[in-house]
């Protein structure tokens, strides 16, 4: 049997645009679970969520008017306390029963069940499925409650007296079966009905009567003038976009922003793109100012020539769609003018002054009340960039492709000073009028103002590039200097945090730790710096004095933990991972060769009897070391079992070839090497008793355990792949 589709709109004012989407997907989402979990849809139902700036709505197929009736089986208590010895009904037997609805005429039809103990009465009865109306009216109820309302509000209702809780004040409740109006479903204070608004001015009738619940959606459209689907009213945005700018030629496109996209769509019932210009003037205001004041303030979509260069032309998202929208582009021009002449004007008085002359201002901007000004904060980044300089460039020679002076020194000396100088300014700009008015673009204006002040490009770069990455996958700074800067600048807030314990949390991270960790991590690694992790956490520290406690130990903890997860989700294994990551390897940038060479060796057939015994090893050694440490030394006159002089003599052999092949980062060729150990690690754990008697025997094979267990877990440890 097929039964009418369902159709549910929410009319009110206008809702928050950047919550439309999440508020119309759990709109529809809630109102169709809860349908379900009261039996009153088929197995192939299926909801589509309509979401515009006035409205919420959801369409569900096959939906039943009434729920099948269901058997229930309550379970009451044991026999011999519900039943008398005559076989009578108990006071308490009786009281369940009435607590159920029944009296003890119910008690001959009770079931008796064994439930391994003792004998358990079962009343067993049919329960009434539920209406649709009662049905949607409790989906209703529910999915109003738990709508992700970012801010509620309280309003009065029509009758003067009652008030109700909602996201926005609501005006209409539709809620249609097919044809059939539910008239008795009632919320925030409305009735149903079928009647709803269309576009505020473009609407061919008001209001819209909606005729069946499968019209509601082209009716909107026809009568309304209203796209109900966000997913189609994006789809159109994006579509006229394209059009447009292919109007306007010469290769250019409409900036690509989802986020921006989705706001849009949920600022308009019925889009038109229009295209609008302003004067190239403003062109001379770097475009990152231009671009962020007509997105971020006007909702427009810049144009972009094909080289990514911002043109003079750009995009509005019209709600209207006048048979002249001159007066529509000519409103917009001039909203828009005021904006950029904002933004020159900024930029124009933040170049008369130089970054050097802002420094001072830093000292009267709190950054942390525990940690002081943001002028302290600079101090201890100069002092950090300047530690992480001096490992990174040790040993630097002229033959550096980075060094353009033939003396290596001088080149060195060069670099840090640039380092130093971009450290202490790359704050500066938090106190320009440019970056006052859009904090977004602090870094970007601060690489625009030093090249302005004739500074190093070096310099310029750095200032700009030291908060990359922004996001996951954003780009990382361009050159050594903006990477030392960046390092600092992560350093200076994880130590910083993590030494007055302002941890993250599951939900919240407001300092965003996490993502200054990953930042840490990529750069180590995709710019493969040669700095041990440890050393670097250790020279972040001392800047900070005596304002934090040491938590250095504790924060590579949580930058081994972002490590892990990024890796797994590179693909590598949970094995493999931890395999690695066990030893805390200081060098980042090898972690992935280490891990190509754990699995090339979980390839070998010798692997799993390897990976096995490391792990009895490591148990052996374990216990062997609480009462002190072992000594790796072997005496060779005191190996008395062929099994063992064997094993001593393969370590001999194939050690000192595997380290050298580690020493060469061939991380790989050294586990294959040691594989042939397995026959004669077999043999002694098959021959030979370790823990002998003999004191000195003992300890010998203690010692040569210990030597086999360094020399195999110099790329990972081996034990983490056992079963």
């Amino acid at each position: 049997m097929t039964y009418p589709n369902l159709l549910v709109e929410l009319f009110v004012e206008e809702l928050p645009p950047k919550a439309l989407q999440k508020l119309g997907d759990a709109f529809a989402g809630v109102l169709f679970e809860q349908l379900k979990a009261q039996g009153l849809t088929a197995a192939h139902s299926r909801s589509t969520a309509f979401a515009s700036p006035r409205r919420l709505a959801a369409h569900i197929t096959e939906v039943a008017p009434a729920a099948a009736d269901k058997a229930v089986s309550h379970k009451l208590m044991p026999v011999a306390v519900g039943l008398a010895a005559d076989g009578t009904a108990t006071p308490a037997l009786l009281k369940k029963l009435a607590a159920l609805g029944a009296d003890a005429s119910a008690v001959p039809g009770l079931a008796r069940v064994n439930d391994g103990k003792a004998d358990v009465l079962f009343y067993n009865s049919t329960a009434r499925g539920a209406t649709l109306a009662d049905g949607l009216q409790k989906a209703l109820q529910d999915a109003i409650a738990k709508l992700p309302i970012p801010k509620v509000m309280r309003y009065q209702l029509a009758d003067g007296w009652s008030s109700v809780n909602f996201v926005r004040p609501a005006h209409g409740l539709v809620a249609m079966h097919g044809t059939e109006v539910l008239l008795s479903v009632k919320a925030l204070g409305l009735a149903a009905g079928n009647t709803t608004q269309g576009h505020r001015f473009e609407a061919a009738v008001d209001p819209v009567v909606i005729q069946s619940a499968d019209s509601y959606a082209e009716q909107l459209q026809r009568e309304g003038a209203v796209i109900a689907s966000f997913a189609e009213r994006r789809a159109e945005i994006a579509r006229q976009l394209q059009a447009a700018a292919e109007r306007v030629g010469g290769g250019v496109r409409a900036i690509d922003d989802d986020a921006l996209l989705d706001e849009v769509t949920a600022l308009v019932e019925r889009p038109n793109v229009l295209v609008c210009e302003f004067e190239k003037e403003f062109l001379d205001v770097p475009q990152e100012c231009l671009i962020l004041t007509m997105k971020a303030n006007q909702k427009y979509f810049p144009l972009l020539d094909a080289e990514g260069k911002l043109t003079h032309q750009f995009l509005v998202v019209s709600n209207i769609s006048p048979q002249d929208a001159s007066a529509v582009i000519g409103g917009n021009e001039r909203v828009v003018r005021p904006r950029l002449a904002d933004a020159k004007f900024f930029f124009d008085q933040d170049r008369k002054k130089t970054l050097h002359s802002r420094v001072g201002l830093l000292a009267k901007v709190v950054y942390h009340n525990k940690l002081g000004t943001q002028g302290e904060r600079v101090e201890r980044v100069r002092a950090i960039a300047r530690a992480i300089a001096e490992q990174l460039f040790a040993g630097i020679g002229a033959q550096s492709p980075e060094l353009d002076s033939p003396d290596g020194e001088i080149a060195r000396d060069y670099l840090l000073s640039c380092v130093d100088t971009a450290a202490l300014l790359a704050k500066t700009d938090l106190v320009t009028d440019m970056v006052g008015e859009f904090p977004e673009l602090q870094g970007i204006m601060g690489g625009y103002y030093a090249a302005n002040d004739g500074l190093a490009h070096e310099v310029a770069h750095a200032i700009e590039d030291h908060y990359k990455p922004r996001f996951a996958g954003d780009e990382l700074p361009r050159e050594n200097v903006g990477v030392i800067v960046a390092l600092a600048d992560k350093l200076e807030t994880l130590v910083g945090m993590f030494g007055i314990g302002n941890l993250p949390t599951g939900d919240r991270d407001p300092f965003a730790l996490r993502r200054h960790a990953l930042g840490v991590i990529r750069m180590l690694v995709e710019k493969d710096l040669p700095l041990d992790l440890q050393s670097v956490l250790a020279s972040a520290v001392p800047a900070f004095g005596a304002k934090i406690e040491d938590a250095s130990t504790a924060l590579a903890d949580f930058i081994y933990d972002r490590l892990a997860g990024s890796l797994r989700e590179q693909g590598y294994s949970a094995q493999e991972v931890d395999a690695v990551i066990a030893l805390r390897p200081q060098r980042l940038s090898l972690v992935q060769r280490q891990l190509a060479a754990v699995r090339a060796f979980s390839t070998l057939p010798e692997a799993p009897a390897l990976a096995a015994a490391n792990k009895r090893v490591g148990n052996i050694l374990k216990k062997a070391e609480v009462e002190g440490a072992v000594d790796p030394h072997v005496n060779p006159d005191l190996l008395q079992e062929k099994a063992e002089q064997d094993l001593f003599a393969a370590l001999q052999r194939f050690v000192p070839e595997a380290d050298a092949q580690f020493e060469a980062g061939d991380f790989t060729a050294s586990l294959q090497t040691l594989a042939v150990l397995r026959a004669p690690v077999d043999a002694f754990f098959d021959d030979v008793m370790v823990n002998a008697e003999q004191l000195d025997l003992r300890l010998n094979r203690q010692g040569l355990l210990k030597r086999l267990h360094v020399a195999m877990n110099r790329v990972a440890d081996l034990s983490r792949l056992a079963a």
